[in-house]
């Protein structure tokens, strides 16, 4: 759908330039959208190299232990379907910090390596899991406590504060995960009884 969207609003834009006469004004802002692309992609590629970096030295050393424990009552809240499989844990549990640490492009494959773990338990190969579907609304409402892309950008755009956005993005996330959770955990339960049913 978006390959066909985009064509349509890139066309629409030249024409409208053309036929009102601002074509001069498109291509200056072509090449200053560039120049902004290109230095905010610099900015976070380098905050993504430091904390994807912190992460991976963080998951061998004892720390990622720590964590893991702190948050397995929580997972096992969460995902009770996977009690027994400590693999699907632990990768959750990665994607989880990799999120809480704000750090979306990191936890991406940590994300795709636990649905597949997941994937492999599930019974229906057509559809989702509980747990595969907690894990989709963990990634989109997670909990952050250093929003380090929100960060970068404000960053990259010369904000006065950049990080002056961290307590209403806790306040928002929180509110997020709570809302997310209990929607997810209701319906789980209402799908649960009628499939009994």
């Amino acid at each position: 759908m978006l390959n066909l969207v985009w064509p349509i609003f890139i066309i629409i834009s030249f024409s409208y330039a053309i036929f009102s006469g601002n074509l001069q004004n498109l291509n200056t802002s072509i090449f200053d959208s560039v120049e902004s692309a290109v230095s905010l992609s610099i900015t976070m590629l380098g905050t993504m190299c430091l904390w994807s970096g912190i992460i991976n030295v963080a998951a061998n050393t004892s720390i990622m232990k720590i964590m893991n424990k702190l948050l397995k009552p929580v997972i096992k809240m969460l995902f009770p379907e996977i009690k027994e499989n400590p693999k699907a844990q632990n990768e959750i549990s990665m994607n989880m910090i990799a999120n809480i640490l704000g750090l979306g492009n990191a936890a991406t494959p940590l994300g795709l390596k636990a649905m597949d773990t997941l994937q492999k338990e599930n019974k229906n190969k057509k559809e989702l899991s509980n747990s595969m579907i907690m894990l989709i609304v963990l990634n989109t409402a997670s909990i952050q406590l250093v929003p380090t892309t929100i960060i970068a950008i404000r960053s990259s755009l010369g904000a006065e504060n950049p990080t002056a956005i961290i307590v209403p993005v806790w306040i928002a996330t929180v509110c997020a995960a709570i809302a997310g959770i209990t929607v997810t955990k209701l319906l789980i339960y209402y799908s649960n009884k009628r499939e009994k049913i």
